[in-house]
Formats: structure tokens, sequence, C-alpha cells
């Protein structure tokens, strides 16, 4: 007996609907709201901190931190856009801000560093490592929430 083949995706799944929109109503809640803004914040004051906190003159490290500053303030802005797409990729901001906290030591030219720039880094990191975390806690609690 031969059955007739369908051609169907992960599109045609019944659950993809109901998990589209458990992730619509996590994208669309206050705290996601409230994470994904303080992710753009972030992320632009860690790309003009070094105009902020007068760190200019380590182009090396003023270069780190508006490329990572920009980076950040893309994933957040994709988050606030796309939200559906871009849980995924909100792990993302925890190694960055990893990165931030340890850059001023990393970061060639910006050993002798004064203090302010090394608090100003040290706090964006932690705080930009939070908020990532903060995110990729959103997309596994919608995950365990789907998996009951």
């Amino acid at each position: 007996m031969s059955y007739p083949q369908h051609s169907t995706g992960m599109s045609s799944h019944p659950e993809i609907a109901e998990m589209r929109e458990r992730l619509e109503r996590t994208a669309a809640s206050n705290r996601a709201i409230i994470i994904e803004g303080l992710i753009v914040l972030a992320g632009v004051y860690a790309a003009i901190s070094p105009w902020v906190v007068h760190f200019t003159a380590q182009p090396s490290l003023t270069v780190n931190n508006l490329i990572i500053g920009i980076t950040v303030a893309l994933v957040g802005l994709g988050l606030t856009l796309a939200p559906e797409r871009m849980f995924r990729l909100a792990w993302i901001l925890a190694p960055l801000g990893v990165w931030l906290l340890i850059s001023p030591w990393v970061v060639p030219a910006a050993h002798g560093s004064r203090a302010g720039v090394i608090w100003n880094n040290c706090w964006l990191g932690a705080i930009t490592a939070l908020l990532g975390l903060a995110a990729m806690g959103l997309t596994v609690g919608l995950t365990r929430r789907t998996r009951q």
C-alpha cells in the first residue's frame, strides 16, 4: 500500500503556531521591552563612552568600544524589531559584555589606562553581560513553558 507523499515542512507542524504565539507574548511582555531598551542604551553608551569618559587618546580601546557598542545596540534593536528571530541570538551579549569587562587589560596600548576607563568598561561589561543573560532567560523560560 502506498501513501501519498506530501512535502510538508516544519511550518505546517501543529505546534509551530502555538510556539510562535508564546514567543510573541513573551516578546511583548513588559520585562522583555525593558530589557531590550536597556540593551540598546548600553550599546549606545558603549559606543560613545570613549568621548564621554575622555579616553580617545587610546585609539585601540576607542575603536574596541565603538565596535562592541554598535554591535550591542544593533542586537538590542534587532530584539526590538524582530524578537521572534533575534531571541536566539541574545546569547551573544554575554560574551560581548565579558569582553568589555576585560578589554582594558587585553587591548594593546590600553595597559596604562586610567582608573575611569577601567571602571567604565568594568561596569559597562558587567551590565551588558547581565542584560544578555536576562534576554537569554526570557528564551529559556519560553522553551521550558513550551515543553510542559
